[in-house]
């Protein structure tokens, strides 16, 4: 007899709640029918949001909890069609989706069409969203791929995935577990109610001890650099030098982690299960490199034509722009993603604007610019939110890399990020004309244009040339396990002292906690920090969707 699966039905496990699978049992489809109907309805529901609170607030919320709270609400109507949303590899595939589709449809394709219309190139925006929407999804593929290899290990904080794995362990098991999570998510938003920063706290608690320094420290150096000493970094580009010196020599220490490991392969040096799997991992990175590569090549001449920009340069030009496009996507990507690895932050604005700096520098044309412009702010946050939502998908499959079920629950996890992807498409297809009538954009739009109709002087191209110079010192020095220079750089992007005080409070709450628990400390923080960031997300998405709504 043969049963249609929809939404994989739990199997019995008396000793771990209702919901655990054996690493032998079927991971649930992302394409079954029930589980379809969920993710195409709450990803309409998550690019909604993410569009309306990019456009009237600035930001774009975490809305995976959303996602799973969905699923677990559903999973307790008592019919039989929504059984199979008890399981948790279920609710992390609900999670992924509407993930997918708000950062999809606010960053990675409503910002980037903004800046064609607000420098008044309307006759831009249809090829933009097109070219976009193809660097979106090439951008998640290549983070599938790149999971758990030596450039992005599994391992690492990952910190929104790791919150949203603890929550929706939390409310499959209970127990001890979950009055810890509540814990942390009573603590998240009492914090939040006080504008404090607290997934900055729950961040600190749980990731890198040397990137959480020197991240902590760049968000205290650029919030009282102008106060206590009257330099104000921000204005003298200090954050955008030292990510360009950080991030060209991360992009060289991935390139070294790829040669050395599949050099180590082709030798047959590499004995231990552990070492083989290393190599084999550099393999599928420097494949996947390979073929990032000449994807954003073939979108960048798709935009070229699409746009009409290469009517207005030489050739020559025209090739460089071409291979500075794509050089710009692969290091904005990889720094994003490094960024949003150890610290939860993915600082794609800056860094975009970072490259945006470069080509106004090397003299490409205003409406090359604007091509510029976009095509760099669409790659990374795609990238970035699908590494959180595997890391949570990882964790709850128990940590198993390598195993069948792990590359199956990552494989259908892949399937509804591109369904939520998908989703974002056609919302913004059809929602962007009505905020352009309405002149709403995302904010950061008028930061790129006013960039482009500025210009750079001479004195902004020497201050990131020498400020280049400490972040790939720094970058070096605490090599790619650590990634200080990226870390210090997008501390120094962001401009909220406080959040700085309240890393290091999290590392000062860390180190006392380690000190008295040993050992039994770590699964403890991860989940009471898991509480807290789910915490400050919630909070911050439902006053967020109020003030949006409000305007």
């Amino acid at each position: 007899m043969h049963h249609e699966v929809t939404a994989v039905a739990p199997l019995e496990d008396k000793g771990a709640g209702h919901t655990a699978l054996p690493p032998t049992a079927l991971h649930p489809k992302a394409l079954a029918p029930a589980n379809l109907i969920l993710t195409v309805v709450l990803s309409v529901f998550g690019a909604i949001v993410g569009i309306q609170m990019l456009a009237s607030l600035g930001i774009t919320p975490s809305t995976s909890l959303i996602g799973a709270l969905a699923a677990m609400t559903l999973a307790r109507v008592p019919l039989a069609m929504f059984r199979g949303f008890r399981s948790v590899h279920a609710q992390n595939l609900a999670q992924t989706s509407i993930s997918s589709a708000t950062f999809g449809a606010a960053n990675s394709l409503f910002l980037p069409i903004g800046i064609p219309f607000l420098f008044g190139l309307p006759q831009m925006v249809v090829p933009m969203l097109i070219g976009v929407s193809l660097a979106m999804l090439l951008d998640a593929w290549l983070l599938y791929r790149m999971f758990d290899t030596p450039a992005f290990p599994a391992k690492n904080p990952w910190p929104l995935g790791i919150a949203a794995a603890e929550a929706i362990k939390a409310g499959d098991g209970g127990g001890k577990q979950a009055w810890l999570l509540l814990g942390g998510l009573a603590t998240g938003v009492a914090g939040a109610v006080f504008k404090l920063p607290m997934s900055a706290f729950g961040v600190a608690l749980i990731g890198g001890l040397g990137a959480m320094t020197a991240f902590g420290i760049g968000l205290l150096v650029r919030g009282y650099s102008a106060p206590l000493f009257g330099f104000d970094i921000g204005t003298r580009y200090v954050p955008h030098g030292m990510m360009i010196g950080a991030g060209l020599v991360a992009l060289v220490q991935v390139a070294r982690v790829v040669l050395r490991k599949h050099g180590r392969s082709a030798d047959s040096t590499a004995t231990t299960k552990e070492a083989l799997a290393e190599a084999r991992g550099a393999s599928v990175l420097g494949r996947s490199l390979k073929l990032g590569g000449a994807g954003y090549l073939a979108i960048m001449v798709l935009l070229c034509a699409g746009t009409g920009i290469y009517t207005g340069m030489s050739p020559g030009m025209l090739a460089l722009f071409i291979v500075y496009g794509t050089f710009a996507a692969f290091v904005h990507e990889l720094i994003v993603g490094i960024a949003a690895m150890h610290s939860g932050w993915f600082p794609a604005f800056a860094v975009a604007l970072i490259s945006l700096l470069l080509g106004i520098l090397i003299g490409f044309p205003p409406e090359a610019l604007v091509v510029l412009a976009g095509f760099s702010a669409a790659t990374g946050p795609a990238f970035a939110d699908m590494g959180y939502d595997l890391k949570a998908g990882h964790l709850l499959r128990g940590e198993t890399s390598g195993s069948a079920f792990e590359l199956e629950g990552r494989r259908e996890q892949m399937i509804a990020g591109m369904v939520g992807f998908g989703v974002a498409i056609v919302v913004v297809a059809c929602a962007y004309p009505l905020f352009f009538a309405n002149h709403q954009t995302a904010p950061i739009n008028a930061a790129y244009v006013a960039a482009i109709k500025a210009g750079i002087s001479g004195e902004t191209a020497r201050n990131l040339a020498l400020w280049a110079v400490p972040g790939a010192l720094l970058q070096l020095a605490g090599g790619p396990r650590q990634q200080l220079g990226v870390l210090f750089a997008t501390g120094l992007l962001i401009a909220s002292p406080m959040a700085g005080w309240m890393v290091a409070a999290g590392i000062a709450c860390r180190l006392a906690v380690h000190g008295v628990l040993g050992a039994a400390a770590r699964e403890r923080l991860e989940v009471f920090a898991g509480g807290v960031i789910a915490g400050d997300a919630l909070y911050s998405f439902f006053s967020g969707a109020v003030k949006s709504l409000r305007k």
